[in-house]
């Protein structure tokens, strides 16, 4: 079988397995320069084995018009090379590409994203919104990076000239270079539901807010209510003890 896109996979093990995993796999001379990215779990993160076999690792839903990463994507920034933007003064804009439910518990100072982005397929309903920014410089920011290898090149091939893709996602830039310019705690799809690095800091701040009564909060949910419908977002233990909300 033919791997068109690639591979993205996560595991979880001790230290020690993980690190022999890892070794293993580069070892093996087709996945030598495959990007690991490493956080702490607590055990219960991956309950199951899951393998899924796809066209594409993500859609935009363009069918046959689609975007092919192997051919076109942004430049891949490195997060030491971003820290260094962030200190300079340099004229950038941080475009992040997840969902709008992800971002409400992290996010880097001063990103842009898509209220209205549901999923990433509706990129190309949204991306007219920053079209007045087709001159300038834009870095395309994801939790691992494998999103923006496809939004980057979207973006390119709809006109914007100088398009990067922050290497190795967020992560990677937290665990460098934690509680600095990412706010917040990073979501993740997987039982850990959000995740962070040096969280007990003092320099740790809460940036997420209950949407039903507004104090800060990271505890996510799935929810119903009379405003929102089915939802999944952040709700505090609070509300959800005095009921304001219905849960699952």
């Amino acid at each position: 079988m033919k791997i068109k896109e690639g591979i993205n996979a996560t595991v979880e093990g001790d230290a020690k397995n993980a690190q022999k995993y890892k070794q293993y796999i580069i070892n093996e001379n087709q996945f030598g320069d495959i990007h690991f990215k490493v956080s702490q779990s607590k055990g219960n993160s991956f309950p199951k084995l899951s393998v899924k076999v796809r066209d594409e690792l993500v859609s935009v839903g363009l069918g046959e018009g689609d975007v092919d990463p192997n051919q076109t994507t942004g430049k891949h920034l490195k997060p030491k090379e971003l820290h260094e933007w962030f200190k300079s003064d340099k004229e950038f804009y941080i475009v992040d590409m997840r969902n709008n439910y992800e971002i409400i518990s992290g996010h880097f100072r001063g990103s842009l994203f898509f209220e209205d982005m549901d999923n990433f397929r509706d990129l190309p309903k949204v991306l007219p919104q920053i079209n007045h920014l087709k001159g300038k410089t834009i870095l395309t920011v994801c939790t691992g990076g494998v999103r923006c290898e496809k939004a980057s090149g979207y973006m390119i091939k709809n006109g914007f000239e100088n398009v990067y893709q922050l290497d190795g996602g967020i992560v990677s830039y937290m665990e460098k270079y934690p509680n600095q310019d990412f706010l917040g705690k990073l979501y993740v799809f997987d039982n850990r539901v959000i995740m962070g690095f040096n969280v007990e800091s003092k320099d740790h701040i809460i940036v997420g807010k209950c949407e039903i009564c507004g104090v800060q909060s990271e505890n996510y949910i799935d929810y119903k209510s009379k405003q929102k419908g089915r939802h999944h977002g952040i709700v505090c233990p609070d509300c959800i003890k005095k009921g304001k909300v219905i849960i699952g």
